[in-house]
């Protein structure tokens, strides 16, 4: 799933305030001073005060910036080595920081440091780089939750339009249902026709009754399946074919349903099917993935269709699973892999 990165505008925000706010203390300080007449106004003053609201500002940005977006993007360890990371990390800014304050602060405002200005430069940097790291995760986690609640309202939106369809077909299963029962009582003696027939009841009823699941075992995806490659068979005979084989234990985990149904009718749909060019499609486990494969033969005339069923089956797979699909085409084959279980 995209990690939402956290407005830069808001971290700009947040990085001035705190310059302003460190920078404030000192500055009333030097004022009370100029009242009172104990220190001369100058340039050098001013320039003192710009270099350190700009290096106040900038550390405060790198480590917002680093803490919730570039760390949390790019750093794939598990949750307490992730943040052990990302606090080696800060603290390795802050020193590079304050070198570079050091380095360029003589030469910018020719105005040496006493032992107690360098020591509360440390300290003032060091507090800073505390309060910038819970700042930066209640930000990332208001972010998050953001995110979160966006990918919930999309699913029960979804979830909304299958109810809907339910509602307007709840009159039609009936019909068919029963049409489909006369049908078979027509050609009780034709036993591949009542075959044909009970496969095409069965494929519908579990469209319909998957309507009211999110998500179904694999068992009960490759028993539709099977159906719905029946009916394929039947139309090409001895041109399409399908090789089947998952281990055991992953039949009881869970996936969307119709999404092993979709991808072997993806490869029905753009594949050529011949005497010459039979289409073999491959479903099998590996590494905690079933994978659904088949040689790459396109049509020469596609049929007709949306475009959009393996771009509507990633968008279910991310929401309801958290996992993303892999396409691969390598090797003139085409390949797609559903994330199972995880792999260690």
């Amino acid at each position: 799933m995209t990690i939402k990165p956290v407005k830069r505008a808001e971290i700009i925000k947040i990085a001035l305030l705190l310059a302003v706010l460190i920078s404030l203390p000192r500055n009333i300080h030097l004022y009370n001073m100029f009242s009172e007449g104990k220190m001369d106004f100058s340039g050098v003053w001013i320039y003192d005060f710009i270099f350190r609201f700009f290096f106040l500002a900038l550390f405060s940005w790198l480590i917002l910036q680093f803490n919730t977006n570039w760390g949390y993007r790019t750093i794939r360890q598990p949750f307490w080595i992730k943040i052990a990371i990302i606090i080696a990390i800060d603290i390795a800014i802050l020193f590079g920081i304050l070198a570079l304050w050091k380095i360029l602060h003589p030469v910018l405002v020719d105005q040496p440091l006493s032992n107690d200005d360098r020591g509360f430069l440390r300290f003032s940097y060091e507090i800073l780089l505390i309060v910038l790291f819970f700042i930066a995760r209640i930000l990332r986690l208001q972010t998050d939750q953001q995110e979160s609640s966006i990918e919930n309202e999309k699913l029960k939106q979804q979830n909304l339009q299958s109810e809907l369809a339910a509602l307007k077909n709840q009159i039609d299963p009936h019909f068919l249902f029963n049409s489909l029962n006369s049908l078979t009582s027509l050609v009780r003696d034709n036993e591949a026709a009542t075959q044909f027939i009970k496969k095409l009841s069965y494929m519908y009823r579990y469209i319909l009754q998957s309507n009211d699941s999110d998500l179904v075992s694999v068992r009960e995806e490759l028993k539709y399946l099977e159906s719905y490659t029946y009916l394929i068979k039947t139309r090409y005979r001895d041109r399409f074919s399908i090789d089947i084989n998952i281990e055991e234990s992953y039949l009881d985990e869970r996936i969307p349903p119709l999404a092993l149904q979709l991808l072997v009718e993806n490869a029905v749909k753009h594949n050529e099917i011949s005497e010459s060019h039979p289409l073999l499609v491959k479903i099998y486990s590996e590494q905690g993935s079933i994978f659904v494969q088949n040689k790459a033969r396109p049509r020469t005339t596609l049929a007709e269709g949306t475009g959009n069923g393996l771009v509507n089956l990633k968008k279910r797979y991310v929401l309801l699973r958290k996992q993303e699909l892999k396409i691969n085409t390598e090797n003139n084959y085409f390949s797609v892999e559903l994330p199972i279980k995880k792999w260690k």
